[in-house]
């Protein structure tokens, strides 16, 4: 049947997804623990089965391998999980942390004018305000601004010496 899909039958293929499609979906529920999730593993597997028949080693299991791409699959999808779940768990702690001291932040933080930030550039600007108003470190601001952290200490360095040629031109 592999080498009829492989010259273009899709009938023969269909026969593989209904002789393996329970199994398929049982395993991927039992790793993943949730059946909408298991099923759209399924799909991408079987899709990611057709798509790379002509990579199949006929010396070997074909269930062996279709397993192994499940596997893959549902590997993905839990790591896509784990990093959305630590980020939604960092950010909200973020914002509780926000409300708690947010009446502190309003007496002690102080917003840099909006003048001195038009003379920046865009990435500047971005820069200074995440290191001065968010006490982001030059690495939090590469991840952000998509850069290295040592571009950033140049943004930093650039934005803070306008910001002084201002200052000394208003005489303060």
């Amino acid at each position: 049947m592999i080498r009829s899909c492989l010259d273009g039958n899709l009938q023969d293929f269909k026969r593989i997804m209904d002789m393996y499609r329970g199994r398929v979906l049982a395993m991927a529920i039992n790793i993943l623990g949730n059946r909408e999730d298991a099923e759209d593993v399924c799909q991408d597997s079987f899709l990611r089965v057709y798509n790379n028949l002509d990579r199949f080693d006929f010396q070997k299991n074909f269930k062996d391998w279709l397993y192994t791409i499940l596997y893959n699959c549902c590997m993905d999808v839990l790591r896509k999980r784990r990093r959305f779940f630590s980020y939604y768990k960092k950010k909200a702690g973020e914002i509780r942390e926000v409300q708690r001291s947010k009446s502190k932040q309003a007496s002690e933080c102080q917003k840099l004018p909006q003048h001195f930030l038009q003379g920046l550039s865009p990435k500047e600007r971005a820069a200074i305000v995440l290191w001065a108003s968010e006490s982001y470190t030059s690495e939090e601001i590469a991840g952000v601004l998509s850069c290295s952290p040592s571009t950033v200490r140049v943004y930093l360095y650039k934005a803070r010496k306008k910001i002084k040629n201002l200052l000394e031109e208003k005489n303060v």
